[in-house]
């Protein structure tokens, strides 16, 4: 009988915690050097991943898809910091993570932030890259010494299944929009982006590099970026400014089952907000560090879940959101009239202002009040997350200034500075500034039952005088 044959537990009792038979355990063909190579590997893909569908998120119009890109460049920055803390506890400093570890792989990922086609991009993505770095995984999660390098072990497994599930909601994005015509050439594309990846080894280097790099399939394009917003078919008159929310929010007048309404209608419009973050996180870029960027896109993807809160708020009320006009000029004109940092200013500022009582607190009290337990739920959690992003402003805003007063006449003095561009908007023929609320009041009172109140028919406030915040303008 063998030493291993003669290896027993006490009483039968799994071995070694659970993690491997000693059989394997035994195995050293594993070194702590492929293991930080191998990360740092998938650590720069999923990183340039999650750059590039910040930088798609303004330009592109498909709701949607907003939100998806906002969700999984969430889940890819979050797998790139678990990478970062695993280097960091195997490696003393500096750790080479700001290094571009392959050519091969700068390529690949060069060309994916180039192409300028939705269907392309999606497919570069869900049926390429990501599904190389979920083979990586695996192939980690199999070959790392099960005993001595478990925490790699366990992020591996962590990476592999929110990959999954990353792979398995894209990729149905792809045949809902590829057209017959355009199948070809997508192929094409695809086995291009391959070929890349074949010709380093594959995202882990651990296959045999294929000769021949191919040629740039979008040598002349630039990222695929652009700082004014575009919106889908389905938002009508998204140049309307001609009802104030926020002004019928706090007007004491109005019953709280009716500021439910208005409160759905400000979740839905936070899209705006997503649009401006991924112009601030792709204008600043390296001149901020990845804990910087790794908080921001939390609370990037916390504001596209709050549109989505709105989303399902109406869909609650049997509202099709679509005919409402949901205005964008929030995000279009902080994206094109102000600098990144005076971006930044402007979203610290209001972040701030929904801190007091009258803020976030207020929103839930009146969502309590109106007995629409859905409207409850949402306030109850979109407070908790604004809480979250006034302590990442205060992290990463306030320290440029020598205050917190500072830092807050700052963001004020940018917000002033932003032209609401009310009038000419009328005058180019983008929006009458219709007053959309009476219709959608009479629309929710009818599947309500109730007669709607002639005085909260009659709101009529505008922003063409006042901002969000109440503030004249």
């Amino acid at each position: 009988m063998t030493g291993l044959e003669q290896h027993k537990t006490y009483r039968d009792l799994p071995a070694l915690a659970g993690l491997c038979e000693m059989r394997r355990a035994i195995k050293s063909d594993w070194s702590l050097d492929e293991s930080v190579t191998r990360l740092k590997r998938l650590h720069y893909v999923l990183r340039r991943v999650h750059e590039t569908l910040i930088a798609r998120i303004p330009g592109e119009p498909i709701y949607e898809l907003k939100t998806l890109y906002s969700h999984h460049a969430y889940l890819c920055a979050e797998q790139v910091t678990s990478i970062r803390s695993r280097v960091g506890e195997m490696r003393e400093p500096p750790l080479g993570l700001d290094k571009v570890p392959d050519l091969g792989l700068e390529s690949t990922l060069d060309e994916l932030s180039r192409c300028p086609d939705t269907v392309q991009f999606l497919s570069g993505v869900y049926l390429v890259v990501l599904p190389e770095c979920l083979a990586a995984c695996e192939r980690l999660r199999v070959d790392a010494h099960p005993v001595a390098d478990a925490p790699t072990v366990r992020i591996a497994k962590l990476m592999a299944y929110e990959l999954t599930e990353l792979c398995q909601t894209g990729t149905p994005c792809i045949d809902c929009l590829l057209l017959n015509e355009n199948e070809a050439a997508n192929t094409k594309w695809k086995n291009h982006l391959q070929a890349y990846l074949s010709s380093c080894g594959s995202i882990d280097g651990t296959l045999d590099p294929q000769d021949g790099t191919p040629e740039p399939w979008y040598p002349n394009e630039k990222k695929s970026y652009q700082h004014e917003p575009q919106r889908d078919e389905r938002f009508r008159d998204p140049y309307n400014a001609g009802v104030n929310p926020e002004a019928f929010l706090y007007d004491e007048q109005y019953a709280a089952a009716d500021k439910t309404l208005m409160i759905y209608y400000k979740r839905l419009r936070e899209l705006d907000v997503p649009e401006v973050m991924a112009t601030i996180l792709t204008d600043l870029g390296n001149a901020e560090p990845w804990e910087f960027h790794m908080e921001m896109t939390r609370q990037l993807w916390d504001e596209a879940r709050h549109a989505m809160m709105g989303e399902v708020g109406f869909a609650s009320q049997n509202i099709d959101w679509t005919e409402i006009p949901i205005n964008f000029t929030w995000s279009k004109n902080l994206n094109t009239q102000l600098t990144p940092r005076e971006r930044h200013g402007v979203l610290f500022f209001i972040e701030q202002g929904l801190m007091p009582k009258t803020g976030k607190r207020y929103e839930w009290e009146v969502a309590t009040e109106s007995g629409d337990p859905l409207a409850k739920l949402f306030q109850d959690f979109d407070w908790a997350d604004e809480v979250l992003h006034a302590q990442i402003g205060r992290r990463w805003y306030v320290p440029r200034y020598k205050s917190l007063n500072e830092a807050m006449a700052f963001g004020d003095e940018c917000w002033s500075q932003v032209l609401s561009n009310w009038q000419e908007y009328k005058d180019q023929g983008l929006t009458e500034h219709r007053n959309w609320w009476p219709e959608l009041y009479t629309k929710v009172c009818k599947h309500r039952g109730v007669t709607p109140d002639p005085n909260t028919l009659a709101f009529h406030e505008t922003y063409e005088q006042k901002r969000a915040d109440l503030e004249t303008l």
